[in-house]
């Protein structure tokens, strides 16, 4: 997916946020507020997607904060609301992939843009998916011995678990993270500290630290994965705006809420829908 000028807006107001978190010194966070905006001019072309354009500005962040993980305190209080969450409706959801379907995609209602009250209000609503291939994701699951879950936010693993369970009852699984912060972004780091390592299967990394992810700059072992999975199950928006750019094959599961216009727009789905696309 590429960039559309409604991401600059966007893009404007994630170096604020980045560099909000950041830090608290006022100086330093001025003038990274400064060089990011700048650099967000230069790097800003309709020829990339949006992630090509994101990854420096938070490496920019990064660096001239000092904090390598700038997203670490919003990523605990997501894991204490989502774990609170899940154990609400973890205990009323049925045993059967739709239902671990519906329970995945809540959790990706979580998001650091959004409100926490908002978030909490999707989650009375109903799941109903605009684009549904969950009948594909089935017949595709029973001729699939390797499967890679493209993870998303670090919330959003509670509400992983009961698919990556039941997707181990067909394959071998396998479960990805980002190598390094990024964002709100689960990484290696994240599954142990906040104990995930014990209710998940094989994880590997992407090998980078960029939101969704970006093949020519991914590790060995990562694409090695990929082009061997029979299905790949890929989680939220970031994944859509960079694997959307390969050729479909078929075997790439996108399980999202489109948040955004320009995603809705590239999925062809309104604002705000559940999509499960098999592409």
């Amino acid at each position: 997916m590429k960039i559309t000028n409604e991401c600059y807006d966007c893009l404007g107001r994630l170096v604020h946020q980045a560099a909000d978190l950041a830090t608290e010194d006022p100086v330093i966070k001025s003038k990274a507020i400064e060089e990011g905006l700048r650099l967000l001019e230069r790097e800003f072309s309709l020829d990339k997607t949006s992630i090509a354009v994101a990854t420096p500005l938070h490496q920019l962040i990064r660096s001239m904060t000092g904090n390598p993980d700038p997203y670490f305190k919003m990523k605990e209080t997501e894991v204490a609301m989502s774990r609170k969450l899940y154990q609400e409706w973890n205990t009323s959801a049925q045993d059967d992939l739709r239902s671990d379907i519906e329970l995945a995609v809540r959790g990706n209602c979580i998001d650091f843009f959004r409100d926490p009250d908002e978030i909490k209000k999707d989650f009375t609503q109903p799941v109903e998916f605009t684009i549904d291939d969950i009948d594909k994701l089935e017949a595709k699951l029973k001729e699939s011995k390797n499967i890679l879950y493209l993870a998303d936010n670090t919330g959003e693993v509670f509400f992983d678990l009961n698919l990556v369970r039941r997707f181990g009852s067909f394959g071998n699984v396998t479960y990805v993270v980002k190598e390094s912060p990024v964002q709100n972004d689960i990484t290696l780091s994240d599954i142990g500290h906040f104990g995930f390592a014990s209710e998940l299967p094989r994880v590997i990394t992407t090998g980078t630290n960029t939101p969704g992810v970006i093949m020519e700059e991914a590790s060995d072992e990562f694409k090695s994965d990929f082009a061997a999975a029979d299905l790949v199950l890929a989680k939220g928006m970031g994944y859509w705006e960079t694997l959307s750019e390969l050729p479909a094959q078929g075997k790439v599961f996108y399980l999202l809420k489109a948040k955004c216009q320009p995603v809705a727009n590239s999925i062809g789905v309104p604002f705000n829908s559940y999509v499960a696309l098999m592409r």
